[in-house]
């Protein structure tokens, strides 16, 4: 870790060849570079966060074995925006930024490559989203189950041992979901609630009742991570995130290259997605049963800021915490009559039977407090933001592949086809 007055500029030097993290702007004493290592940073989200803490002056490593777009092929379907390999996104971000990312390519479930490549980096702080991250895919059947779940707690372990035997100063900061909560009928906290119970109290995990084999892959993970802090001394953070919208940041839009995945398709695409895809193709949105499910949301933007601001105030040593990490809430019914109200068109909205084993209506107030109280300024879901995403797909909107949005994955079944394709194809 770099830190204080690290940079002595030359009168040939321009300053605007630095790019410093913003701390607290203006005093370079309080700056703090980091080698950041970025698992999964081929992904939705783990690329933009790559460039984002590259252009705060930040060493990145990112790694990744393309197990998303290995699905997609599996799947028959692809990103509606086109992406380009890794490779030509890190040597285009070389190109626009003068930045170099150090690419590691391997799997994170092999032990002996996760430590070499933890050990050659030597990084300050991990930023971890390699795992199979789509509930419907955890579903379809006993494979599909068995993989996330190694995939995910085998990775993850691994991660953890490589930390506690080469450096357990390391950060680690880990994508986690609000999805691991369930929709309980009480008020959900950060991580941790307060119990008194027969005249005794104590602050325990917050009951986790997940709803899907992915999400109980995260409760793992979970454990795991706090056990091991707890043990070995580390410094862990796991931002339990809410549903993330948006597809543009101010690092992907410096060029097309740098360009994130858009996926709508019913495994791995997101509910505001497949609702805005819907809409400018003309088909109804398809709300799952009544609609009342209720989900934290934030903005790609704030997600990034959130891993920034997780990163600028690290962990204690020993020390496990929880950040709710989503800005908003929303009902699925509540998305699809905002993206109906703002589409230029008619849209017509269509209630299907759920595929999932859910409540369709119930309680659901989470608190959020943590990362705002570090400094986190939201970008709400508005009018201007949904307009920009129907410019996107609008103008990919040849691209896509209709089956690919019908559900096909039922929780009820222990075996269910990958997509129902009114082409004839049915793939298990």
């Amino acid at each position: 870790m770099l830190q204080g007055n690290i940079c002595e500029l030359s009168e040939n030097d321009s300053l605007n060849h630095y790019r410093f993290p913003s701390i607290i702007p203006g005093w370079l004493d309080e700056l703090v570079f980091m080698r950041i290592l970025v698992l999964g940073a081929d992904g939705y989200l783990g690329w933009p966060t790559s460039i984002y803490l590259s252009a705060k002056g930040h060493q990145v490593g990112v790694n990744d074995n393309f197990a998303r777009r290995t699905y997609d092929h599996e799947l028959g379907q692809e990103s509606l925006v086109p992406i380009s390999t890794l490779k030509r996104r890190v040597d285009t971000w070389r190109k626009v930024s003068g930045e170099d990312l150090e690419t590691y390519i391997g799997d994170l479930t092999d032990a002996d490559f996760t430590h070499s490549m933890i050990a050659k980096f030597n990084p300050d702080a991990i930023v971890h989203f390699a795992e199979q991250r789509a509930a419907p895919y955890s579903m379809i059947d006993r494979a599909h189950c068995v993989y996330t779940q190694v995939n995910n707690v085998v990775g993850t372990l691994n991660i953890l041992y490589a930390i506690a035997e080469i450096n357990p100063d390391i950060h680690l900061v880990k994508l986690g979901t609000m999805g691991e909560y369930g929709t309980p009928n009480i008020d959900i906290e950060e991580g941790f609630i307060e119990i008194e119970h027969k005249g005794r109290k104590d602050v325990l995990p917050f009951p986790k009742q997940p709803g899907s084999f992915y999400h109980l892959s995260k409760v793992h993970d979970s454990h795991n991570i706090a056990f091991a802090t707890k043990i070995w001394g580390l410094r862990s953070t796991d931002l339990n995130q809410g549903v993330v919208y948006g597809h543009t940041t101010e690092q992907t839009d410096m060029h097309p290259e740098l360009a994130t995945r858009f996926d709508y398709d019913a495994v791995f695409g997101t509910v505001l997605n497949r609702f805005i895809v819907q809409a400018v193709i003309g088909h109804p949105l398809t709300v799952y049963g009544k609609g009342g499910q209720t989900r934290g949301m934030l903005d790609i933007r704030d997600t990034l800021a959130c891993i920034g601001l997780a990163l600028d105030n690290p962990a204690d040593k020993g020390e496990y915490r929880v950040f709710n990490q989503f800005t908003e809430q929303f009902t699925v019914k509540e998305i699809a009559e905002l993206i109906a109200r703002t589409f230029p068109s008619d849209v017509k909205i269509d209630h299907l039977d759920d595929p999932r084993v859910e409540l369709e209506e119930h309680y659901y107030n989470a608190a959020h407090t943590k990362l705002l109280d570090l400094g986190l300024q939201p970008h709400l879901l508005s009018d201007t933001l949904i307009e920009s995403l129907f410019g996107v797909v609008q103008k990919y909107q040849h691209l896509v592949d209709l089956d690919a949005i019908n559900p096909s994955v039922s929780w009820r079944a222990t075996q269910s086809p990958v997509r129902n394709d009114q082409k004839g194809m049915v793939v298990s």
